[in-house]
C-alpha cells in the first residue's frame, strides 16, 4: 500500500499541481465509497464476518476494521493530529457490531475533511515520513477505501449478497 500510496503523495505534494473545486470533484467521490463501505458492513451477515475466499487473504470482519483503522490514520495526517485511536487495532475486532460500529466512527471522522474549503487542501502534512499535501493524503484514502471496496464485493458476491454499487440505490 504504500508504494501506490506513495505515488499519490508525489502527484499531490505541491500546491501548484492542484486545480480549483477539490470539494466538488473529491467530496462526491468519497461520499460514494463511504455508502458503499458502510452498506456493506451492514449488508454481510455477522457470521459471515469470519470468512475469506482462501486462507493468505483478510476475512470479510479483517478487511473492515482495516478500513478503520486506515481512516483515522490517513485523516489525522490529514489534519496534522495524532491518530485518535492510534491504540487501537480495529482489524482484530471480530464482532460485525463492533466493526459496523467502528466504520461508521472512522468515516465520520473523516468527513470533515472532505468538506474543507479548496484552499485549505493544500496545506502541508507528513504520512509515512513524506511530506505532502492534506490533498495528497486524502487522494491516498480514497483509493485505498476504493481498492478494498473492490475485495469486499468479490466477497459480498461469493456469499450470493449484490454489492451496494450495483443494487440500483443512487449515492
Amino acid at each position: 500500500m504504500k508504494a501506490r500510496l506513495g505515488i499519490a503523495l508525489a502527484l499531490f505534494a505541491t500546491p501548484a499541481t492542484a486545480s480549483a473545486q477539490v470539494v466538488s470533484t473529491l467530496n462526491p467521490l468519497y461520499q460514494s465509497v463511504r455508502g458503499f463501505l458502510i452498506q456493506s458492513a451492514e449488508q454481510m451477515p455477522a457470521e459471515n464476518y469470519s470468512f475469506k475466499p482462501v486462507g493468505t487473504v483478510r476475512t470479510f470482519g479483517e478487511i473492515i476494521g482495516h478500513l478503520a483503522n486506515e481512516s483515522y490514520l490517513m485523516c489525522s495526517a490529514a489534519q496534522g493530529a495524532k491518530n485518535p485511536k492510534e491504540a487501537e487495532d480495529f482489524e482484530k475486532a471480530t464482532e460485525k457490531a463492533a466493526l459496523v460500529v467502528a466504520i461508521k466512527a472512522a468515516l465520520a471522522y473523516c468527513d470533515p475533511l472532505y468538506a474543507m474549503p479548496d484552499k485549505a487542501f493544500m496545506g502541508q502534512v507528513e504520512l509515512f515520513g513524506t511530506k505532502t499535501t492534506k490533498l495528497g493524503v486524502l487522494a491516498g484514502n480514497l483509493t485505498h477505501d476504493n481498492e478494498h471496496y473492490g475485495n469486499i464485493i468479490t466477497y459480498l458476491r461469493i456469499k450470493g449478497l449484490v454489492p451496494p454499487s450495483s443494487q440500483g440505490a443512487g449515492m
